[in-house]
């Protein structure tokens, strides 16, 4: 199983990004982004689960949008009105979580390899 995250840049507070999460060599229950700033525990982001069921955290609710095109294997997270406390490194993630843990970093295997994301104010 492969995921390759890409996207990621320094944008000014208030603008877009679009993150993207190749993957390959397996098909999972759930698709997630997490976040993680240094000396900080990986922070769950949002997830799409058994492909039409989406979770946010709190922090992102209403600003980011997560969604996979299934066909094309890539998982996508659109970022807007991007705040400075949003920025970290961006990490994709899959699994087979049951639904009350999907937002749980330990329970996913299979994880891409970050891309920083840097909003200035």
């Amino acid at each position: 199983v492969q995921l390759q995250a890409s996207g990621g840049g320094l944008v000014q507070a208030g603008g877009s990004l679009r993150l993207t999460c190749i993957t390959s060599g397996g098909t999972f229950r759930s698709y997630a982004w997490f976040r993680q700033t240094p000396g900080q525990e990986r922070e769950f982001v949002a997830a799409v689960f058994d492909r039409t069921r989406k979770y946010y955290s709190d922090s992102v609710k209403g600003r980011f949008a997560i969604s996979r095109d299934n066909a094309r294997n890539t998982l996508y997270l659109e970022m807007n009105s991007l705040k400075p406390e949003d920025t970290a490194v961006y990490f994709c993630a899959a699994g087979n979580p049951i639904l009350s843990a999907v937002s749980a970093s330990g329970i996913y295997r299979n994880w891409g390899q970050g891309t920083l994301v840097t909003v200035s104010s």
